[in-house]
């Protein structure tokens, strides 16, 4: 996986570690996981013991401060054996991060020791029922009371919502449409904090997805993240990473059904037609799925330099709309571009 990348003795040392990691705890009870629905908490949380639960938290703060690429390496080896698990692990680490790069020193040391260990597991919560894509239309309002904010509205398609402990959440404090997002960390257990029934999905089961009410919920501004405004910038900094995270889920399961596809055309029995060549056409859908994962590989890591180039500029979020037009517009271009390099042809031949 990813090794035509000239990884280094340490970047394949990470990957042979998710690899044996999956294969031993993942892979066989991934398929029980989601036909029963069952969320493996324990295994999730055996990740923390690699430290996969602070992939690029910083070593200040207890994570082991790998790279985006690294990152990507871990994610797809996990994906192999069940891309929710490793989405899942994703969202945890987006979280967390966020905690880390922006956060003060009291907010730092009082929820990442867990974070890091995966004690605790986080969620990101910034979609609700009426904006999606356009994230900065968002409505959960949060209206400041003395040295709390009172919460109301609702988030929509929540990983983890009513089984994690820590939520970043993206609420409204002012007017403006992206400057009045802030981010909050809120806790499971606060009162006015409920939660929805889980969304009923076909597949991904292993990851539970529901709503996440808010109810006159009161928040300590003590769990703030960063100054008051700044929540957008902080929640598309962390999707930038997070979107690298996916993509590398995107190519673990692929290569799984890749596999498990060129397996069965290999060993089924089946009576040929004069002249048929079964075996040949899996070498050929094989060939053709080479070239695929090549095209989608060489962009991850285009994707991973694009990102660092970006790191540290989330003030381009603060200073007007005009900054995430142009970085929107340029996504969209570099998404088309993949996209048209990715595409299959419509037949195999013989």
């Amino acid at each position: 996986m990813m090794n035509q990348f000239q990884l280094t003795d340490d970047q394949l040392a990470i990957q042979e570690m998710a690899q044996r990691f999956t294969a031993d705890n993942i892979t066989p009870y991934a398929a029980e996981w989601d036909e029963k629905h069952h969320f493996p908490r324990d295994v999730i949380q055996q990740t923390g013991e690699l430290g996969f639960g602070a992939i690029y938290v910083s070593e200040e703060s207890g994570g082991i401060n790998l790279g985006r690429l690294e990152a990507a390496l871990i994610m797809e080896a996990m994906a192999y054996g069940c891309p929710a698990t490793s989405a899942y692990i994703s969202i945890h680490n987006m979280a967390a991060w966020m905690i880390d790069r922006f956060g003060g020193a009291e907010l730092k040391a009082r929820y990442l020791p867990r974070l890091v260990t995966m004690e605790h597991i986080a969620s990101y919560a910034l979609t609700e029922p009426g904006s999606g894509s356009d994230a900065a239309g968002l409505k959960t309002s949060a209206v400041l009371d003395g040295d709390q904010y009172v919460l109301n509205g609702t988030k929509q398609f929540i990983s983890g919502s009513g089984f994690n402990d820590i939520y970043v959440v993206m609420v409204r404090t002012g007017e403006h449409k992206s400057k009045g997002i802030t981010c909050l960390v809120i806790e499971k257990d606060t009162p006015g904090l409920s939660f929805g029934k889980p969304e009923k999905k076909l597949g991904w089961n292993a990851s539970p997805t529901a709503q996440l009410i808010f109810e006159d919920c009161r928040v300590p501004v003590a769990n703030r993240v960063g100054a008051e405004g700044e929540g957008f910038g902080f929640a598309m900094a962390g999707l930038d990473g997070g979107r690298l995270n996916i993509g590398a889920c995107s190519l673990g399961g692929a290569q799984r059904c890749l596999d498990e596809a060129i397996k069965y055309t290999k060993e089924r029995k089946q009576s040929r037609p004069a002249g048929g060549r079964f075996p040949e056409h899996a070498i050929h859908a094989g060939r053709h799925g080479d070239r695929a994962r090549s095209g989608a590989r060489a962009a991850l890591p285009r994707g991973v330099q694009g990102h660092g180039q970006r790191a540290g500029q989330v003030a381009l979020f603060r200073n007007g709309q005009a900054a995430g037009d142009r970085q929107r517009i340029e996504r969209r271009q570099q998404c088309a571009a993949a996209v048209r390099r990715l595409r299959l042809p419509t037949r195999i031949s013989d």
